[in-house]
């Protein structure tokens, strides 16, 4: 069985260990956009396909058997792009998608809740504040009715949405952003990050909202838990939805199990 996964996630590369050791003929395509990304075991392709018509003669070329998308929750073009690849190829085609998070949880169930900072007309999680948009123009357009101080942990790609906020703000990418922003400070960081440094840089520098994307994933959610306990306000945003009629899972092992049935 030869299987095309769509990568570039720690589900991906867990489930590439997996999937070698059981002697799968895998390659785990890499769309390249971050710089010095960690590599999965076995086959690697990185870059693009050229659009769905590269997708689709890659699949056919290559004689693929199944098609697993486990890039991030937000790479919505990949996923519609592996969509209609399947649909065209007949190639069967799963959606690895890690839980997304929750506002009565993030990652420290034995953290507790907050009231938080209830505004009238704002739609807002009833336990913890979290204040949930549809995208990062909506939620830099919902910032200055939230908080002053602003955490932005989106990524470099969404940066320019919130540039006309007029607010201070300390953004996070895990690689620099095309161009050097003037108006926010800009740190580099990779995680997992550890709780205890989330209120460090929360406290040091007097952050009073967070803005998110709805990710899921332990590597990053200590900012929640951070957030949490120091009484800050989060804007998250939701994810994409997934296409009409793909599948899609939770977890590696119910692609692993998926695999096995196929094979």
């Amino acid at each position: 069985m030869k299987v095309l996964l769509l990568g570039g996630t720690g589900e991906a590369r867990r489930l590439a260990d997996l999937l070698v050791a059981q002697d799968i003929d895998v390659v785990s395509s890499l769309a390249g956009r971050t710089t010095d990304a960690r590599l999965p075991v076995g086959q690697v392709r990185q870059g693009g396909f050229g659009g769905v018509d590269g997708l689709v003669d890659w699949l056919r070329d290559e004689r693929v058997e199944a098609l697993v998308d486990a890039t991030h929750p937000f790479a919505a073009t990949m996923t519609e792009h592996a969509a209609e690849a399947a649909r065209r190829t007949g190639v069967p085609l799963l959606v690895l998608r890690r839980p997304g998070w929750d506002a009565g949880r993030a990652s420290d169930p034995g953290a507790g809740e907050h009231t938080g900072d209830r505004r009238p007309g704002l739609d807002v999680d009833q336990t913890t504040a979290w204040h949930w948009v549809e995208s990062a123009e909506a939620a830099a357009q919902l910032l200055p009715q939230v908080g002053s101080r602003v955490f932005l942990t989106i990524g470099r790609l969404g940066l320019d949405a919130f540039a006309g906020t007029g607010l201070w703000t300390l953004a996070r990418c895990v690689d620099p952003p095309e161009r050097e922003p003037d108006w926010c400070t800009v740190i580099l960081a990779r995680g997992p990050f550890a709780v205890e440094d989330e209120l460090a840089l929360m406290r040091e520098h007097r952050i009073d909202v967070l803005v998110t994307k709805d990710s899921g994933g332990e590597m990053t959610s200590a900012k929640l838990t951070a957030a949490r306990q120091l009484g800050v306000p989060v804007i998250v945003i939701r994810r994409p939805p997934l296409p009409p009629g793909v599948d899609a899972v939770e977890s590696v092992d119910q692609v692993v199990e998926w695999l096995r049935r196929r094979r």
